[in-house]
């Protein structure tokens, strides 16, 4: 079912519900205050009778006058009938035939006024005491008069209701079209929007109103999607780039070589050469293969407890095995004595292939033989690996783009490398909710600063 029919089902069916709540209160209020009042009338007829009746001989002219107007203003088909106490009647006035209960005026005895019903005529008896005797008095009459305005009242509240109805039926489509039309707008603008125009965004999000919030939360939506779309169209180009030319390279001399008979040591130049570009492709395909292992979920990773100190000396090693000219001058000298203080939690091959990469990024752009420096800052929950190098560093513009993977400075753009290891350092941290930034300048170095969770501190985060 569509929203809108949902809605005007709703808006009906609440008004609806109301308007035949106040209609039937309305007919039921005035049917009980028309039965009440008709029983006083009634009531009144039956002690005017009993007056007129049964004390005509012990009041005055004037009083009896008086009884005998009151009696004489009778009700529609009134009868009234008067009993004594042996239950005779003594008296009846009224053509219609009404029929008297017996266990009535037994009920009469004990109660003193009793009210009944006979479909639409109404009773009333009352006991009363004449000359030290008693007697019985049944008033009845029918309300043909107020029972009419009830009928008419009835029809005229029906008119209404159906009426109103449909008046409600209306409003509710038009309130319900209304209601969506923001929202349809939203959905009409959503569907304008292709996978080549992911700049355009909605025109709903100015507001205060839930619309304007989904609008806002769309194109928040659609800022992440298109800055991961260029962020793939990126990828793809320089992933592309790096692969082509080791094999562009490759293919080429290859070519070369096979055109004429060559020297054996000519051959062996060419296979060498082929095959550091053969080791480039690996290197590079083993890193796109880290950065999807680093991606993956981090409750499928295997998690022990590690030192942070133990893993960046063992990084250290791992760096010089990679490249015999790095030196690393880590400063031990602030640790704290409880090694507790420096334990994290963390897949160690991982974290381990994210410090070598920092530790080789900061080596490769720093000037031959110049020192990096590493140390470990301890905080209350956090602990801080500062790797600094005093390099030819980057741009501002450089530095905001540094974990987009394959992405090259230009002023490393002549050092050989594939951009993905500082994003692949990203990826591993974040795995282990960390973070990982960088300050650069140029001609003046770079930073890079890793943040873990401390093992005894991550709880209290």
């Amino acid at each position: 079912m569509k929203i809108k029919t949902k809605l005007t089902l709703q808006f009906s069916g609440i008004f609806t519900g109301i308007l035949l709540a106040f209609c039937v209160s309305v007919y039921y209020f005035s049917e009980i205050f028309r039965e009440n009042d008709f029983y006083g009338r009634i009531l009144n007829r039956a002690y005017a009778t009993a007056h007129y009746v049964l004390d005509a001989d012990t009041v005055s002219a004037q009083q009896h006058a008086l009884d005998q107007r009151l009696y004489f203003q009778m009700l529609p088909r009134e009868v009234v009938k008067v009993y004594d106490q042996d239950r005779k009647l003594v008296f009846t006035d009224g053509e219609d035939a009404v029929h008297v209960p017996t266990q009535l005026l037994q009920q009469l005895t004990t109660e003193g006024e009793v009210r009944l019903a006979q479909g639409d005529r109404q009773i009333v008896g009352i006991r009363y005491l004449h000359r030290g005797k008693t007697y019985f008095v049944l008033a009845s009459s029918i309300d043909l008069y107020n029972q009419n305005k009830l009928h008419h009242l009835r029809t005229l509240l029906l008119i209404g209701f159906v009426m109103a109805l449909v008046i409600v039926v209306i409003s509710g489509v038009i309130f319900s079209r209304a209601a969506l039309k923001p929202f349809l707008k939203v959905v009409s603008e959503v569907e304008k929007i292709k996978a080549s125009d992911l700049h355009r965004r909605l025109s709903q999000a100015d507001g205060q109103d839930e619309v304007a919030h989904l609008a806002k939360t769309f194109n928040n939506l659609l800022d992440r999607l298109e800055t991961a779309f260029e962020v793939q169209k990126t990828f793809v180009s320089n992933a592309s780039h790096e692969l082509r030319t080791p094999l562009t390279t490759m293919i080429g001399e290859l070519q070369v070589a096979l055109m004429n008979r060559r020297e054996p040591e000519e051959y062996e130049r060419v296979l060498k050469s082929n095959l550091e570009d053969a080791q480039l492709l690996a290197q590079l395909s083993n890193g796109l293969l880290q950065m999807v292992q680093a991606s993956s979920d981090s409750s499928k990773v295997q998690m022990i407890e590690l030192r942070l100190d133990e893993l960046v000396w063992q990084a250290c090693g791992e760096a010089q095995k990679r490249q015999p000219n790095i030196r690393v001058e880590v400063e031990y000298a602030n640790l704290p004595e409880d090694e507790n203080e420096l334990m994290v939690k963390g897949n160690e091959a991982l974290l381990l292939i994210a410090t070598v990469n920092v530790l080789e990024n900061a080596a490769k752009f720093s000037g031959e033989n110049q020192a990096i420096f590493a140390s470990i800052e301890v905080q209350e929950h956090t602990l801080l690996l500062k790797v600094q190098d005093r390099g030819i560093g980057m741009a501002p513009e450089d530095v905001r783009k540094v974990f987009v993977p394959f992405f090259r400075a230009e002023s490393v753009r002549d050092i050989s490398g594939h951009g993905i290891g500082l994003p692949l350092a990203e990826k591993i941290i974040k795995l282990h909710r960390g973070s990982i930034s960088v300050r650069s300048q140029l001609n003046q170095g770079t930073e890079v600063t890793i943040t873990l969770p401390k093992l005894f501190g991550m709880y209290r985060i």
